[in-house]
């Protein structure tokens, strides 16, 4: 039974205000702080705040052609980075105001979506027509799926090393499978299209997978070389 602070698949919106941030990953049933100082981003969170607290989270695409500016946009900048086709929305399920006037948000994800097209942006920031229906199943909570933990943890630790990235081990091997999966698809620092391949997995067993070959090869990378777990 859902609460009243859960959010219905039919309570997703149709036009999505979106947040265009190299890097930054939201996945189903994630949650991801955003620090928001930008005038424009500022903007979007006390409209979110408004209604329903959804918004998109997408990654700017710099392969493709910048859009044109929208002339009545008068806050954005003379071009804004192309994006890709797929996004995730999320809920604003916390926040707190700074006495320097940003706003500390953590976005709970909901279900992704694709652009079906860039629409007229509302107070500095950028909107999109969404469609959801290929990803209705993100709003259930994830299945059970096979996990080779031996393997994703031989490549994690020295990956997480040589990252300097001060993550506890301990912690990690007490989250169930999906929540240790989504939880370093989000936080490791990939690249972006890096990130997109995890977003895009069709199912929690192929992102696991793209996880690990992720780890391995920042590990080869840097010029470690674990010996993977005995069969």
């Amino acid at each position: 039974m859902r609460t009243p602070t859960q959010t219905r698949f039919e309570d997703l919106p149709q036009e999505l205000a979106i947040f265009p941030l190299s890097g930054a990953l939201l996945l189903p049933w994630g949650r991801l702080p955003l620090n928001i100082f930008e005038p424009r981003y500022l903007n979007m969170t006390l409209d979110a705040l408004k209604a329903g607290r959804i918004f998109g989270m997408i990654q700017p695409d710099y392969d493709k052609t910048p859009r044109d500016k929208l002339v009545t946009d008068k806050m954005a900048e003379e071009t804004e980075p192309a994006i890709y086709g797929i996004g995730c929305a999320g809920r604003i399920a916390s926040f707190e105001e700074t006495e320097d006037g940003r706003l500390l948000v953590m976005v709970k994800g909901l279900a992704r979506f694709r652009v079906v097209k860039e629409i007229e942006g509302a107070n500095g920031y950028r909107r999109v027509r969404a469609a959801f229906d290929d990803f209705k199943a993100d709003m259930e909570p994830p299945p059970k799926f096979e996990l080779d933990r031996e393997r994703l943890l031989t490549y994690l630790k020295p990956y997480l090393e040589t990252q300097a990235m001060p993550v506890s081990l301990d912690v990690l091997k007490g989250l169930t499978d999906a929540t240790l999966v989504t939880s370093l698809c989000m936080i490791c620092p990939f690249d972006p299209r890096e990130k997109q391949v995890l977003l895009e997995a069709d199912s929690m067993t192929e992102r696991a997978t793209a996880l690990v070959k992720l780890l391995q090869m920042g590990v080869f990378d840097s010029g470690g070389a674990p010996d993977g777990p005995r069969q």
